[in-house]
């Protein structure tokens, strides 16, 4: 029993090298998606100190408009302008209505704000598009659905054009989000507020305008995730579902750090990957990608409490 739980995967790894890139590979994917997620969480909680519940709902939403606006009439890349706008409105709603009102008040109580804000969307999505699955508008926004066919070392290694094509947006999307960050005066203003809330107030940073900035930031981020997951799973409210595998991810990677956030969301992807192909289909009966992260993520904890990236809070009394 030992060695068929500790021993055997590694050598079925060792005699099929080729399937074990397959495996990476499509670990790497799903790792991709949840780390994209998770960035939309850590740079709202990052600014504003609220944990956001609602990033996975926006997600489906983002995704149901492109679809819904395509289906009334318009071009697929207007579609995808005219629902960044709507992202971009929803942000402004929400520092309005929901987080201007709440400023000052517990975390908790702007956290219960973040659940109104999922239930909203789930009952206006429902509403305006239907409960339905939907087929995302793959061919219509020119995003290839074949395959590429390698073969390292003699072996056979099948890639998706789309998964090749999620990999290489996401890590554009990172690498210019990086950029503004570091190199730009919205971006600079976004993570001093982060760093020190009360002396970027101080110095006139407009706590409004940032999180306008942030929340449609994460918009923008919820709707290339939703267009990624949509075109390999359909559109509907079970993505939402999906995307709550981030929270292992931010528990992994700390809940601040942008870096935590990139390198976890790879991690669990490919280490869920891995365990559910060596490990939990021939010995645990599958379906372990259901909860495999979660249980990672609660073992660097026992050890780590801010997570791997997470900074030590250290409190005086």
């Amino acid at each position: 029993m030992l060695y068929s739980f500790f021993v055997e995967p590694f050598v079925e790894m060792a005699a099929a090298p080729d399937f074990l890139l397959q495996v990476l590979w499509e670990g790497l994917v799903s790792g991709v998606l949840y780390a994209l997620i998770a960035l939309g969480f850590v740079l709202i909680y990052r600014s504003s100190r609220i944990f956001n519940f609602a990033q996975g709902i926006m997600v489906v939403f983002a995704a149901l408009t492109l679809v819904g606006l395509h289906s009334a009439g318009l071009p697929a890349w207007v579609a995808v302008a005219a629902t960044l706008v709507v992202m971009f409105v929803l942000a402004v709603t929400v520092e309005r209505v929901v987080l201007r009102p709440l400023v000052g008040q517990p975390d908790i109580i702007l956290f219960m704000a973040t659940i109104g804000i999922t239930l909203f969307l789930i009952g206006l999505g429902e509403t305006i598009f239907g409960g339905e699955n939907k087929s995302m508008i793959t061919e219509e926004l020119g995003i290839p659905t074949g395959d590429f066919v390698l073969e390292p070392g003699g072996g056979l290694l099948i890639l998706q054009q789309l998964d090749v094509t999620v990999v290489v947006v996401a890590a554009l999307l990172v690498a210019a989000l990086l950029a503004f960050l570091n190199f730009t005066r919205m971006g600079r203003a976004v993570r001093a507020l982060g760093d020190d809330h009360q002396a970027a107030l101080s110095v006139g940073i407009s706590l409004q305008t940032i999180w306008v900035l942030v929340w449609f930031i994460a918009g923008i981020i919820a709707l290339v995730t939703g267009i990624a997951w949509g075109a390999r799973a359909g559109v509907s409210f079970a993505l939402e579902v999906i995307a709550y595998k981030a929270l292992p991810v931010l528990m992994l990677g700390g809940l601040e750090s942008i870096t935590g956030a990139i390198v976890g969301g790879l991690m669990i992807g490919i280490l869920e990957k891995l365990f559910e192909i060596y490990w939990g289909q021939p010995l645990l009966g599958g379906n372990t990608e259901t909860w495999f992260a979660f249980v990672l993520a609660l073992i660097v904890l026992l050890f780590r409490p801010q997570g791997l990236f997470g900074e030590r809070i250290i409190e005086r009394v």
